[in-house]
């Protein structure tokens, strides 16, 4: 009998792309707080637009180097350049229409409402980062004058104050939130987080399955 795949100790390596420096750098904080199980190897990449996501992820699916990649990124409410075309494109790849329901994690309208929820309650309705500056100023202090526009000070700055804790606050946040990405706002980020925090690995195998033979 073969063992579970939690129990072998060869980390699982996860290369996710991400849409922008914001993602990244989101990522790349709960990455450092080390709240994601230790059998998982993550590899994070900056695809530093929306339209650039499916190449960088066909790049990466093809090199054979991870076990599984996925996407992380806003739904964009432009159809011929944005979230529906990324959509289609990775769809496309595996010649099915199934494959980026299970490897897209999505956040309607933007990443921001998940990255806001570590710090309180909040329901954005644009990806305008001008027009949710008032919300980003009441929920993380940020008092720049000028309005919060994802520069690196900027980001630094919200980053730093994401703990173990408040990560904790914002699981239970977005997990209220619908998981249809046509829905506002929404995201099936709480989905993924608990596959990451479980050492059980197959969901791995079960979505490569679905994905690769569909």
């Amino acid at each position: 009998m073969s063992k579970p795949s939690f129990l072998n100790k060869t980390k699982k390596k996860i290369c996710l792309i991400c849409e922008g420096f914001e993602e990244f750098d989101y990522i790349s904080k709960l990455l450092e707080l080390k709240i994601w199980s230790d059998v998982y190897d993550f590899e994070l990449v900056n695809a530093e637009s929306c339209g650039n996501i499916s190449a960088r992820y066909q790049d990466r699916y093809q090199s054979d180097n991870y076990d599984i990649v996925l996407v992380f990124c806003d739904t964009d409410r432009r159809p011929e350049d944005g979230f529906e075309l990324i959509r289609t494109k990775i769809n496309n790849i595996f010649g099915n229409s199934v494959a980026a329901d299970k490897v897209i994690i999505f956040v309607n309208p933007c990443t921001m409402q998940v990255i806001l929820s570590h710090f309180g309650d909040v329901s954005l309705r644009t990806q305008n980062k001008r027009k949710n500056d008032p919300e980003i100023k009441r929920l993380t202090g940020l008092s720049d004058e000028k309005k919060y526009d994802g520069c690196t000070e900027h980001r630094d700055f919200i980053f730093s104050q994401i703990t173990k804790e408040n990560y904790e606050e914002m699981k239970k946040r977005i997990s209220l939130l619908s998981d249809d990405y046509k829905n506002q706002p929404a995201t099936n980020f709480a989905y993924y987080l608990e596959l990451f925090e479980n050492s059980n690995s197959d969901w791995i195998d079960k979505i490569n399955s679905i994905i690769e033979t569909e």
